[in-house]
């Protein structure tokens, strides 16, 4: 499931929720899972248990790195101050939400463009289906993709971020 480097990933920049450029690399060497979130979908619940992975890993290397996206039938329609205070005040969330972006089609991200290159279990790769795609960047440059349906907490997403933690 190594199809993309995550060593690559890193170096591609984006915007954090305050406007600044940053990229993967900023969180050093952690384990990341990165997903693209938004506050009025049907998986929009999955942020409690994001957010539950985050607290039960982020002490031993682990980040969630959160990238609103508007592209599904309209789904994050707010500012990033309404996107941020709906985070924190429904669900608690203390990991990173950035800027919003676009993951498909005309004007893609470019760190989403390098990421649908990975494949998921299934062995396939390209457009991200929904909201709430999944994808596991290790420290040692390997990238494991879920789709949407895929809760975070599902035993192959945290059997993933558990080999790559440190001991």
């Amino acid at each position: 499931m190594a199809a993309t480097d995550s060593a690559d990933l890193r170096s591609i920049p984006f915007l954090d929720a305050e406007g600044a450029e940053r990229t993967l690399a900023d969180y050093g060497d952690k384990v990341l899972l990165v997903v693209n979130v938004a506050s009025k979908c049907g998986l929009t619940p999955q942020y409690e248990a994001l957010e539950q992975l985050q607290r039960e890993y982020g002490e031993r290397g682990f980040s969630v790195v959160g990238f609103p996206c508007n592209q599904f039938m309209g789904q994050e329609p707010g500012s990033i101050e309404e996107i941020l205070e709906y985070c924190s005040a429904t669900w608690g969330v203390s990991f990173p939400i950035n800027a919003k972006i676009k993951v498909n089609g005309p004007g893609v991200a470019p760190l989403y463009k390098a990421l649908k290159k990975a494949r998921n279990p299934e062995g396939e790769r390209g457009l991200v289906h929904w909201n709430f795609e999944k994808f596991v960047l290790t420290p040692t440059g390997d990238v494991h993709r879920f789709r949407p349906s895929t809760k975070p907490d599902d035993p192959a997403v945290v059997s993933v971020i558990e080999a790559a933690l440190p001991a």
